[in-house]
């Protein structure tokens, strides 16, 4: 099984870290995330797959970007996990 989150992903930060829930426009919850990488030829998404894996005990094959790789804006698609309530739970504990 799979679960999907929305992220809005704000790069070149001092360091990378989980930053805030917000809900969008269509009242989906969106995770906001500072990376440290630069939005140049793919290393924001890069470093965003592997602080994800780190972070979330996930390995990097069992996260994907599915939509927005070249937005600010992504759906990420994790598929070493069981449902949202635990992904969400692993998130809010290191935010």
């Amino acid at each position: 099984m799979a679960v999907l989150l929305n992220f809005k992903i704000t790069p070149n930060a001092k360091q990378s870290a989980f930053s805030e829930w917000i809900v969008d426009d269509k009242g989906a919850p969106v995770l906001k995330v500072k990376l440290a990488a630069p939005p140049v030829d793919g290393k924001a998404n890069k470093a965003l797959i592997a602080f994800l894996a780190k972070s979330l005990g996930f390995s990097k094959s069992e996260i994907s970007i599915i939509r927005g790789e070249k937005n600010r804006s992504k759906v990420v698609e994790f598929s070493g996990c069981e449902n949202e309530a635990e992904l969400r739970d692993r998130i809010d504990s290191l935010i």
